[in-house]
């Protein structure tokens, strides 16, 4: 409940705290360590006032670290995780003199087939994953449908409804984590546009794709993994006329339609206009960093 009434106070947007519904609250809760009171192993954690329980672990936490808290939550499948909180130090993050003149940079353009559009040539696996998916998820929610609530069937057709949206999940959150490490390791700069992507998300036409690309989840993976190595993610205005500028000349078109796919300027330069405004993008953020 304090946890709900500081969300509140700090953004309210989240709302005032509500009662814990039976069908729709979050099944997680969060135990800090207190005196060794928690004890991982290898293959098996023990919480307070529960036995050892056998885990599969993620990956390693890093050396001279120490563990602060875990918070257990269940997902609508009906799998259990645990998330280790550890604090320690590390100099890895820890940026050297900010000098740009030599950083290898990469402008990314939003776009709507593909998520993406790079300043240099990057070769993409085809999202879209829940559209791949929404043939099988819309079966099993017409049996869904058409269950008894309640019922046993009803609750074994909602976990399957549960591991569909699950491996969508899975698939996009592997896509872009993927995705964002390769990008981290090989560039020192990333420049994207600050755009607005819930206000996208409620647009008529585009809110699905939106929604599917997961565009938002992987600009915040390269901001904390830039952070990370010492590197920076560099936000471009969402006003800037990449679209409509000419990479080549610098000349600014006073109209250009979405459905015109083509950039095409008077001084002879012709390319994909995706192409063209990460280019900008990059460019722009060259010119920042340079100021």
């Amino acid at each position: 409940m304090e946890k709900a009434y500081k969300n509140f106070f700090r953004d309210p947007k989240v709302g005032f705290p509500r009662f814990k519904s039976k069908h729709h609250s979050k099944n997680s809760y969060t135990t800090n360590v207190v005196n060794g009171n928690i004890l991982v192993e290898d293959k098996r954690i023990r919480l307070p006032k529960l036995k050892w329980i056998s885990m599969k672990k993620h990956r390693e936490p890093a050396e001279n670290c120490c563990l602060k808290s875990v918070t257990v939550s269940m997902e609508p499948s009906g799998k259990y995780f645990a998330s280790l909180l550890y604090e320690g130090y590390s100099c890895e993050n820890q940026a050297a003199d900010e000098d740009y003149s030599n950083a290898k940079i990469l402008g990314i353009d939003y776009a709507m087939q593909g998520m993406a559009v790079f300043s240099e040539e990057i070769e993409l696996e085809k999202a879209g994953f829940f559209r791949r998916n929404e043939k099988r998820l819309a079966r099993e929610q017409r049996k869904l449908s058409r269950c008894v609530k309640e019922s046993r069937n009803y609750v074994r057709q909602k976990k399957k409804v549960a591991r569909c949206h699950e491996k969508i999940r899975n698939q996009r959150k592997d896509y872009l984590h993927k995705l964002s490490r390769r990008i981290t390791d090989q560039y020192d700069i990333v420049a994207v546009e600050d755009i607005d992507m819930k206000a996208m998300g409620q647009c008529l036409h585009f809110g699905k794709s939106v929604q599917d690309n997961g565009y938002g989840m992987f600009r915040n993976m390269l901001d904390y993994k830039l952070a990370w190595k010492g590197k920076k993610l560099v936000k471009i205005d969402r006003f800037f006329p990449s679209s409509k500028k000419c990479s080549k000349c610098g000349k600014i078109k006073k109209e250009l339609g979405l459905s015109e796919r083509v950039y095409r300027c008077t001084c002879g330069n012709e390319m994909d206009r995706d192409r063209n405004a990460a280019i900008n993008i990059r460019e722009e953020a060259r010119r920042m960093l340079a100021v």
